[in-house]
């Protein structure tokens, strides 16, 4: 009987030891629990592909990727920041640029025609990189690496954002949004 009591508070350390994020620990508010806004505007990244229109000049319409550096080099202007910025902000400076000597009343559209991936890792059918899409979800994004493994903890994600540098613990829930470039750790459960 010694033994067993020994044996039984062995084991529950050992369980106590491999659940060590608490219920404080999980962030269950903020951005990502919020529906999209109206208002709210797409910011380009690395990785995002423009559809460019110059109305009236066929050499200067073309698909840009935004470089490792957040560029894109467009004919006549060159190097153009992209990095944080809307869609129209973009298409603004653009405008602004080719009026200054290029083209006379220059008209620019620019739309997104490829947005940067998301990575999902772990406890999952499929783990890789998968491509985002406006309003995902990691329910969504779940159903893209084709679900949850059988042994995954389907409570709690873990997600790095494109510019961070650690993992934050994420509560699952039907509003929980992810953001192009992030990375989706699925972990796996105990008991």
């Amino acid at each position: 009987m010694k033994f067993s009591g020994k044996l039984a508070a062995i084991v529950a350390l050992s369980l106590s030891a491999c659940s060590t994020l608490s219920n404080t620990d999980l962030i269950t508010t903020g951005p990502r629990f919020q529906a999209i806004s109206a208002t709210e505007e797409y910011k380009l990244g690395v990785g995002d592909e423009l559809k460019v229109q110059v109305y009236g000049e066929s050499t200067i319409t073309g698909d840009y990727i935004v470089s490792p550096e957040g560029s894109i080099m467009l004919p006549l202007i060159g190097k153009l920041m992209a990095r944080g910025k809307s869609v129209p902000e973009l298409t603004s400076e653009a405008v602004r640029l080719y009026g200054t000597g290029f083209l006379r009343e220059p008209s620019v559209s620019m739309q997104v025609s490829k947005y940067r991936p998301i990575y999902i890792l772990g406890e999952v059918g499929k783990p890789g990189q998968y491509p985002f899409s406006p309003g995902m979800t990691v329910q969504s994004a779940m159903a893209t690496a084709e679900g949850y493994a059988p042994r995954a903890n389907k409570k709690i994600v873990f997600i790095r954002s494109e510019d961070g540098l650690d993992e934050e613990a994420y509560q699952v829930t039907p509003m929980l949004r992810v953001y192009p470039g992030d990375t989706i750790r699925v972990g796996e459960r105990y008991f």
